[in-house]
């Protein structure tokens, strides 16, 4: 896939988790370029609605990314119906927040398993495609996968887990022609992070983090760049772009993180928040809320 505007043009592209949120926006833009896109997620009536309202000819499975059979049942519909995939985004993921000593066994699992499990099922289940059109894999971590903080272990545990996956799977997959690129989101505007604000634990968390690693971005904004990403085959990708400085002095933030934990997370009347936003709760259920 070459650098220009027309490069996703009647491919096929595979968004997870693509009923709302960074999701349903990167499925947008994708179909804005021309792209047809199959949209993959639990919620089926907002899966639906969103493939209706695409300017290309999408389609939806109602799918869970951690059930291998399943996904693998829908890569062989998507190939049937719309052909191989040029293109696959593994972006389903769910969070939640509380102190791990009170933290419920099945909650902090089901945030593993969506996120770095669903993502290597996801892989796994698409690769013959991308092997065959010589595609591009775009891996959406976060900024946990670079400093992890305090409250939220499962979900900096899966993050941090995918985004060496995605290093291990660009160096595998390189010499076969597939391209394979990390996105490490900051906070973005959807309803997870909305509802995340909700909750003490983390809206002290996000309150004692320094003013630009606080900041929350619009949801088209963070799509518009991720897209461009998949039109490079970008290795990386970082939204906002200052997170790429992050990098270099990660091996100092868990030291940092715990001497400002010390000083300013002193409470011990944290909850649990259980999985958060609508995409959580269809996470916890299997299906639409």
């Amino acid at each position: 896939m070459a650098a220009d505007k027309h490069v996703l043009r009647g491919r096929t592209a595979v968004v997870t988790g693509a009923a709302r949120g960074v999701g349903e926006a990167v499925a947008r833009r994708l179909a804005e370029r021309g792209a047809r896109v199959a949209l993959l997620g639990l919620e089926e009536d907002a899966l639906a609605e969103v493939a209706a309202s695409l300017p290309t000819a999408s389609h939806h499975w109602h799918v869970d990314v951690t059930d291998d059979a399943a996904m693998a049942e829908a890569a062989r519909a998507v190939r049937s119906r719309m052909g191989r995939a040029s293109v696959v985004v593994a972006n389903a993921g769910v969070a939640e927040g509380g102190p791990f000593v009170d933290s419920d066994s099945e909650t902090w699992r089901r945030v593993i398993e969506v996120n770095l499990v669903g993502s290597s099922i996801t892989a796994r289940a698409f690769l013959p495609d991308l092997l065959a059109t010589r595609g591009y894999y775009l891996q959406i971590a976060s900024l946990a996968s670079i400093g992890a903080a305090p409250m939220m272990s499962a979900y900096c545990a899966s993050k941090a887990g995918v985004e060496f996956f995605a290093h291990s799977l660009r160096a595998e997959l390189a010499p076969r022609g597939v391209g394979v690129g990390t996105a490490y989101l900051g906070w973005t505007d959807t309803d997870m992070i909305r509802e995340a604000d909700q909750h003490a634990v983390l809206r002290e968390l996000r309150a004692h983090m320094p003013p630009p690693a606080r900041k929350v971005y619009p949801v088209r904004q963070v799509a518009e760049v991720l897209v461009s990403a998949v039109e490079r085959r970008a290795p990386t990708v970082y939204v906002p772009g200052w997170l790429r400085s992050v990098q270099v002095v990660r091996a100092l933030l868990p030291g940092l993180v715990t001497r400002l934990s010390r000083q300013e997370l002193m409470r011990s009347d944290f909850s649990a928040t259980g999985l958060l936003g609508a995409g959580g709760r269809a996470a916890a259920t299997g299906h639409d809320i």
